[in-house]
């Protein structure tokens, strides 16, 4: 099985389980209310304040959100772009988001195939998001496949931001690394039922086995290269070697 089918399907099953959940994992008995409330006080605390250091305005203009989920963000977007193009690798997460905001009719909801955006054509979007979603990418090519992507669809003098995982520092003891290894592997392996009976023995949840969870950490100056050699310009990086590194970008011009 491919990098791309394990995460359509284990993202499949996290949202059939609790899409909520497993978007905003900070919390476990999400309403749709509050689950959208999160997302538009992400979108302030998030996404205005970049946008207005560089005077860009939604208004009119048309974005890409990678990896919207159920539309926690995607709403807070749609209420102030002219279009939005939501797209995520999970089939059930976009049916779950297409219910939730069935009265938004500028959301164009795409299937992603989890290698690229071959759905989006160059230079068609004035600003490009990104959050919670890198960080969970098995495989630091795919990270900077992605980051390629965004600023490939993106428009000259538009913008680009997303949120990635920049710390090798081990964010558990040695036990809970020990044991999310071997159930990683058993993953990795194409063991996934065994991946998943073992971390559900091991009192683990068992939707979060596997790398496509756990993700890969990317050093921030290896982004920043990554943009360069896409003809865009770093405007600002926020969270060095932290879980939570922001990047802000622009297509360069000419």
């Amino acid at each position: 099985m491919g990098l791309a089918d394990s995460m359509r399907q284990d993202w499949d099953a996290r949202a059939r389980k609790d899409a909520f959940f497993y978007i905003a994992s900070w919390r476990k008995d999400w309403g749709v209310d509050d689950f959208l409330k999160s997302g538009e006080e992400d979108y302030q605390r998030l996404v205005v304040p970049f946008l207005s250091r560089y005077g860009f305005s939604p208004e009119g203009k048309t974005m890409i959100e990678l990896g919207c989920g159920a539309g926690r963000m995607t709403h807070s977007f749609a209420t102030r772009f002219r279009q939005v193009i939501a797209l995520d690798v999970s089939a059930e997460m976009l049916r779950r988001g297409q219910q939730i905001l069935r009265g938004l009719e500028n959301i164009a909801w795409k299937h992603a195939n989890g290698v690229d955006l071959s759905a989006v054509a160059d230079e068609s979007v004035d600003f490009a998001f990104s959050y919670l979603v890198l960080q969970h990418l098995p495989d630091e090519r795919l990270v900077h496949a992605y980051v390629c992507e965004m600023l490939r669809v993106l428009r000259p003098s538009g913008i680009c931001l997303f949120q990635f995982h920049g710390t090798k520092e081990p964010t558990m003891n040695w036990k809970g690394r020990a044991v999310w290894a071997f159930v990683d592997t058993l993953s990795r392996i194409g063991l996934r039922p065994a991946a998943r009976l073992g971390a559900r023995l091991l009192g683990f949840d068992p939707e979060m086995a596997g790398k496509n969870w756990h993700g890969i950490a990317v050093a921030a100056e290896t982004i920043a290269q990554t943009v360069k050699d896409s003809k865009a310009r770093v405007l600002e990086v926020q969270g060095e070697d932290t879980p939570m590194v922001w990047c802000c970008a622009t297509k360069t011009l000419g």
